[in-house]
């Protein structure tokens, strides 16, 4: 008789652990985030979006009542995430600030059409929470942390905490490595949306400050740093402080003042807006170019808010010329409104804690003249043609 042996080759006892997803952490870490949550309802209580917990435990249902709404309202949902920049927050072990740039990049698109932010919910992939048996809860705290200021900063409600361990599929620097994204639930009044064909010659154009990257432009960042430094480039220093720590500078959140501008969804109009521009990708040059694309009109930007010195730094140590500075960061200015009540505006912006003031006006020609503050050519005006534009990226001319 035969004894019949097979060849194939069999793997050690596996478990769920061993291939990198510990569900016990899992469960931990989401109730981290969960508690976290809870935390932010209360910025939307007794308003639109006061969540409603429908069952009371862990993974019960929320749920928002919209049934008595008007009609004429329009509600929707922007997605967006904080990109490279996790890679900073790995590289230092800092994640606090994170939630700011994710929360900003959802919250701050929304307003610029006029809709108030009311709900957040985000996806945190990570490649591990815990390794050798040590989770890494404290790192999900630091989140955590940021969630419940950023959600106070932002005057939304988080309605999630959700948590995926992916393993070999989400990779960074060190062990702690994650992507993180979000939807911001938003509501409008039709008769309150900004579009920008209300946008005329004249209107103010008011800066709001931003003292660092915002979510935007860190791959070119990144690269100039690794390029220089090394690549322990977290080390660095400029002007006394570590580069990493400038580098991830949290993102600020215009939202809640913006709503008080305009009075959102159903609160009384303090100031009158007739377009917004978020400074994101592409800076000034295609973000303003969106806004003032619908009247045809141009920008005149001539007192500019300085950019922050770190920009400054990396356009010297990596031979950014200006004009790719100014379409790649913001350079001082994270969001741009165009307004006949400028002083209303800065009154309101300064109340929330942010600096702003007139930058320019709109102009008749379509084109956006900027007073240069890059570190290549200092004050020599730069000249973005709207004309021309494919998919709305700009085509640019001097």
């Amino acid at each position: 008789m035969t004894t019949r042996v097979n060849s194939r080759k069999r793997a050690d006892s596996a478990t769920y652990a061993a291939s990198g997803v510990n569900t016990k952490f899992g469960n931990d870490a989401s109730k981290v985030l969960y508690e976290a949550a809870k935390l932010t309802w209360e910025n939307r209580r007794g308003g639109l979006g006061e969540v409603v917990e429908l069952f009371k435990d862990f993974s019960g249902l929320r749920a928002v009542d919209v049934g008595g709404l008007p009609k004429g309202t329009f509600m929707n949902i922007n997605f967006d995430g904080v990109g490279t920049k996790i890679e900073v927050a790995e590289r230092i072990a800092e994640h606090r600030t994170v939630a700011f740039d994710l929360f900003a990049m959802v919250c701050d698109d929304a307003v610029v059409r006029g809709a108030e932010p009311v709900l957040v919910g985000s996806i945190l992939d990570v490649k591990s929470l815990g390794k050798d048996g040590r989770p890494y809860i404290n790192f999900v705290k630091q989140l955590a942390a940021g969630y419940v200021d950023a959600a106070k900063q932002a005057n939304v409600a988080v309605v999630n905490g959700e948590v995926a361990e992916l393993g070999a599929r989400v990779n960074g620097f060190g062990d702690f490595n994650y992507n993180w994204g979000a939807g911001v639930v938003w509501f409008a009044k039709k008769s309150r949306m900004i579009t920008g064909l209300k946008v005329k010659k004249g209107d103010a154009l008011v800066g709001l400050r931003e003292e660092g990257f915002r979510s935007n432009g860190l791959s070119l960042a990144r690269k100039i740093l690794r390029k220089v430094e090394g690549d322990g480039w977290h080390h660095a220093a400029y002007q006394d402080e570590n580069v990493a720590r400038l580098v991830l500078q949290p993102s600020i959140i215009y939202s809640a003042a913006v709503v008080e501008m305009f009075g959102g969804f159903n609160g009384e109009p303090k100031a009158r807006i007739n377009g917004i521009a978020h400074i994101t990708g592409g800076g000034m040059p295609e973000k303003l170019g969106r806004m003032l694309k619908p009247s045809g009109l141009g920008a005149n930007i001539s007192n500019p808010f300085w950019p922050p010195d770190i920009m400054h730094h990396l356009q010297e140590i990596g031979r950014v010329r200006d004009r790719e500075a100014y379409t790649t960061w913001n350079m001082g200015q994270g969001m741009i409104m165009a307004t006949p009540e400028p002083d209303k505006v800065v009154k309101i912006a300064n109340r929330h804690g942010i600096s702003a003031k007139q930058i320019g006006e709109v102009a008749k020609s379509p084109k956006i003249v900027i007073k240069n503050y890059g570190y290549e050519d200092l004050k020599r005006e730069l000249e973005f043609g709207l004309i021309g534009t494919v998919r709305n990226k700009l085509r640019f001319s001097v």
